[in-house]
């Protein structure tokens, strides 16, 4: 029995041997197996300049994803706002959720995704690098989506097309106490990125159910916890397939980028102690193994942050297996959706 809700958060890997394009038709097909296994959201990631994530523009992803789905939530996990001008993300996603009604869902993140000079590139300002308007920005974008700016507003006569009345289901992720803190100010549910901020999980939490104001979004405060989950037949198997999630977070850290190696790199890599201090470190944080060993691990997981919801990212070398880890999964928490059941929002 599924506890919460499962949903997928997809970066698009881009693997050895393989293409951007190959990695996107891949996240198509992914999305589309997800739509029937039951799973409830689908959300993708923004990244830029990183050779092995293709998931840069989640508008325009997920408006192929929704396209080729019919249950399932469809949205980005997330948008990093600093990187864009509101009225331009409210135009995206209310353009989305006009096409795809009920379905959309805008994941705001503050972070910029990438490395300091790419992020120049991306603003085409070195003034607003080191502003911290983050709060300004959310409080444009939802005025455009609800045209709730005040009379005094430099921005209230200007009309977002589609943008107003055609609002997304709104999140605030993070990584940290700030981000919680402001989606309890808000009212909004709250996704935490554990996958890679494991030591924050629960104290971020904590500030944010005890910093959330209800009656500004949701009644009540709504958590999802993100956690990167390899399932295979057994745990021999789910270990060969992680080695790579190792060495490319040995890459990440040591500032070498490129795309997902294979478990036969992985294997034949040479780790220095303190490269297999980083591995060691990063899996202690992840679900790997087989299915018993999954469903251990995620209830400890669940039992530990009381999560509303659970987000699960995949990133193995070989689509078939990540297909499997994520029908396994289906299995182990027996998700699955009646007939013409549609995912809501919170």
């Amino acid at each position: 029995m599924a506890p919460v809700p499962v949903s997928v958060l997809d970066l698009a890997p881009v693997v050895s041997g393989s293409t951007p394009a190959q990695a996107l038709a891949n996240s198509l097909d992914l999305a589309r197996h997800a739509d029937v296994l039951g799973y409830n959201r689908y959300w993708v990631a923004e990244h830029h300049n990183m050779l092995g994530i293709a998931s840069s523009s989640p508008a325009v992803l997920i408006g192929h994803l929704a396209s080729v789905t019919g249950n399932l939530r469809v949205g980005s996990g997330g948008v990093m706002l600093p990187n864009h001008q509101p009225l331009v993300v409210a135009e995206q996603f209310g353009m989305l959720e006009a096409l795809h009604p009920g379905r959309i869902d805008l994941g705001i993140g503050r972070a910029p995704g990438t490395d300091p000079a790419t992020a120049r590139a991306l603003r085409r300002s070195a003034e607003s690098m080191g502003a911290d308007d983050f709060l300004e920005q959310l409080g444009e974008l939802v005025g455009f989506f609800h045209g709730s700016f005040p009379a005094s507003h430099p921005y209230r006569h200007i009309t977002a097309v589609p943008g107003l009345g055609y609002a997304p289901a709104l999140w605030l992720l993070g990584s940290s106490g700030y981000s919680a803190q402001v989606a309890g100010a808000l009212g909004w549910p709250f996704a935490f990125a554990h996958h890679f901020s494991p030591a924050n999980t629960v104290p971020a939490l904590q500030l944010y159910r005890s910093s959330f104001q209800s009656g500004r979004g949701l009644e009540r405060s709504h958590a999802m916890v993100a956690v990167s989950v390899i399932c295979a037949d057994s745990d021999e198997k789910a270990d060969w397939i992680a080695g790579p999630a190792g060495l490319a977070r040995v890459r990440m850290a040591t500032g070498t980028h490129g795309v997902y190696p294979s478990p036969e790199e992985a294997a034949a890599h040479t780790y220095s102690s303190e490269e297999a201090a980083i591995v060691e470190g990063w899996r202690n944080s992840q679900v790997v193994g087989g299915p018993d060993t999954v469903r251990r691990r995620i209830a400890d997981l669940l039992e530990i942050t009381e999560a509303d919801e659970l987000m699960v990212t995949t990133t193995v070398h070989d689509h078939d297996d990540r297909l499997r880890s994520y029908e396994l999964l289906a299995e182990i928490l027996q998700i699955g959706r009646p007939a013409g059941h549609r995912a809501t929002n919170p």
